[in-house]
């Protein structure tokens, strides 16, 4: 009875529609079988009238849309007594909203998961040790939640806990739990394992991993793609063959059925849902594989992209580079400059500042604090440590501070050096290396593979690591030592168009607005929310930017594919009438197999083609392989 009363509701046109039908067939084997036609023809006409007055608004807003076939075969069927057939087509109209809804929930089934999992409590340990529920918005960083066996996880924080297990698949696409112990970061959105936890909280719920997803998918949901638009700019040329089609059975017969029992088949369906939902079931399906698509005018841009732009570090290499020496100058010994250099560097957001504070801290050094740190983005740090100032970072920024060239540093392949000056005089250098990704070469020919025709590898290193990194991945075109503005200039300069930019988020925010398509490795949680990016990788995993565009590729094909299927079918249909062999009750309902034959296709979309195809299949399947059993879980 609840779900009678919702639909009745949420559809009460189709409950009204059915009713009708109900009551007409009644009346159709009784003593009062006249008075069917006439309630079927003029529910009919009445729904055709309802129908026009939306059309007539819509055309004076100027958009044309494809209901004047259906209101103009309601009236032709009824003019010539086909009123059942004329109330197939009411049926087709009045559900159609259902049909697209539960279209478009089958189609975006994984956003929708990502959404209903959103927590909306915590439980908050007050000062006496007791659990309290409160709202996540009053949680705040410093805090500690108790997260409770198969509850989602509310906020990120650190793990107080001995031990904890943690299902990622609904962030991730990663079946495995995954086990962390204690100070290991945990993002919200995963589900606890089987014993309850603490954790304290590092960011706020707004600023959460899970949250931020959740803004993406909201804005996901409601966009519209220019294949959308594309389907409005084919309804007019497909009226008019259909109108064609119809006059001209007509005029050849001699017979006004003819026209009634064309346009019954013209169905609209294929244009105004099937296109929609397709991409909807790709935007879903990326989700699923661990990547989120904010807009899907970004699927088209994928099926549109000739080159691949890619940030170095922690996009190709792993991002955590470990040193491997410390080379000091005499000035101060090799602790005390890693120290120093730890010191400036905490206030820096860099991939290998973050490193230089790894060092330290496996060291057991003490770190100082600063009150005057300031950063020069993609150069380096200064800052004043105690009674000494101190700057950190590149060679030609080091070089600058001291007021003189500074030596280059020798080094063997693959690592990259940081430099530092104390007190204005250059005082060492540290060295590091960051590894390439295991799966970044197979990326790259999967990429290829895919016809994509130019990659280039930007990155503000010096030229020889560039080069190191570049090679084992496979990529020849490298541009060193690049400023944010020269990753820029670097992009804009690419002459096979459209670009995607692939970046970890962190310094590479200008770069990815200015790409077509920015892709931001975002599995760290701290760029899930970018608004210079299109597409975040919720994964710390290179293979998903192949994956995303294979996604956008085979998600425009099905929607194109679900259009034409569903148009040949309906001209075939209308071509079969005209000659009279499809009575217009008949061809009323295979109109709507048509209609269902249509959005079936565009479903296809959630399912995909299955790996990337031609010689970079093998590789990216097995490196896929390699990195679902090895792949780190360093957030």
């Amino acid at each position: 009875m609840r779900s009678l009363r919702w639909a009745v509701r949420r559809y009460p046109l189709v409950v009204a529609t059915l009713i009708v039908a109900v009551v007409a067939g009644i009346l159709s084997v009784t003593p009062w079988h006249p008075a069917a036609p006439w309630i079927l023809g003029a529910f009919a006409l009445g729904i055709a009238a309802r129908s026009a007055w939306s059309m007539i608004a819509a055309l004076r807003a100027g958009t044309f849309g494809v209901d004047v076939l259906a209101v103009t075969a309601i009236a032709a069927a009824v003019a010539v007594g086909e009123y059942w057939a004329s109330l197939v087509i009411v049926l087709m109209l009045t559900g159609g909203e259902a049909l697209e809804d539960y279209a478009a929930n089958r189609a975006k089934r994984d956003l929708s998961a990502l959404l209903s999992l959103a927590p909306q409590v915590g439980h908050r340990l007050g000062v006496d040790g007791v659990a309290e529920d409160v709202p996540i918005a009053d949680i705040v960083p410093g805090d500690v939640v108790v997260v409770r066996a198969g509850e989602v996880v509310p906020v990120d924080g650190t793990l107080e806990s001995d031990e904890g297990e943690f299902d990622e698949s609904s962030l991730t696409g990663e079946s495995l739990p995954v086990e962390r112990v204690r100070g290991d970061e945990v993002l919200s959105g995963g589900v606890n394992g089987a014993g309850a936890v603490t954790l304290r909280v590092t960011r706020a719920a707004r600023d959460s991993q899970y949250q931020q997803i959740v803004s993406l998918v909201e804005a996901a949901t409601s966009s519209k793609a220019p294949m959308v638009r594309l389907a409005d700019r084919i309804a007019l040329p497909f009226t008019a063959v259909a109108f064609a089609i119809a006059g001209a059975a007509w005029a050849l017969s001699g017979e006004a059925v003819r026209f009634a029992e064309v346009l019954v088949v013209a169905t609209p369906c294929p244009l105004i849902i099937a296109a929609p939902v397709a991409f909807m079931a790709g935007m879903s399906r990326s989700a699923r594989e661990g990547a989120i698509i904010k807009s899907s005018a970004t699927l088209e841009l994928f099926h549109r992209a000739r080159s691949f732009a890619f940030d170095k570090t922690g996009t190709l290499t792993r991002g955590t580079p470990s040193l491997v020496e410390t080379r000091t100058t005499g000035t101060v010994d090799a602790d005390e400059l890693l120290r120093l250099a730890a010191s400036a560097e905490q206030y820096s957001a860099h991939v290998l500042a973050a490193a230089v504070l790894d060092a330290a801290a496996d060291r057991g050094l003490l770190l100082s604090a600063s009150e005057d740190a300031q950063e020069s983005t993609a150069n380096g740090v200064t800052a004043t440590v105690g009674t000494r100032v101190v700057a950190v970072g590149k060679r030609t920024f080091i070089g600058e501070a001291v007021g003189e060239d500074v030596p280059r540093t020798g080094l063997d392949s693959g690592e990259m050096a940081v430099y530092v000056a104390v007190d204005g005089v250059y005082a060492g250098a540290l060295l590091f290396r960051d590894e390439a990704r295991e799966n970044a070469r197979a990326t790259v020919e999967a990429l290829r593979a895919q016809g994509i025709e130019r990659i280039v590898m930007l990155t503000g290193d010096d030229e020889p690591t560039a080069r190191h990194v570049a090679a084992e991945v496979g990529i020849t075109d490298v541009r060193a030592n690049c400023l944010p503005a020269d990753k820029v200039a670097a992009v804009g300069s690419i002459s096979e168009r459209p670009v995607v930019m692939v970046g970890d988020g962190v310094n590479d925010a200008p770069v990815l607005a200015a790409a077509e398509i920015g892709i931001a490795m975002g599995a760290r949680g701290s760029t899930a929310a970018s608004e210079s990016a299109d597409v975040v990788i919720l994964r710390d995993d290179v293979s998903r930017v192949a994956r995303a565009l294979a996604v956008g590729r085979e998600t425009i094909d099905v929607a194109l594919q679900s259009m034409w299927v569903g148009i040949g079918l309906s001209i075939l249909l209308m071509v079969i009438a005209a000659f009279g062999l499809l009575p217009a009750l008949a061809g009323a309902w295979m109109q709507e197999g048509v209609d269902v034959v249509s959005i079936l296709w565009a479903l296809r979309a959630t399912r995909g083609r299955g790996p990337v195809p031609a010689a970079g299949a093998r590789a990216y399947a097995d490196a896929l392989h390699r990195d679902a059993r090895a792949q780190p879980e360093r957030a």
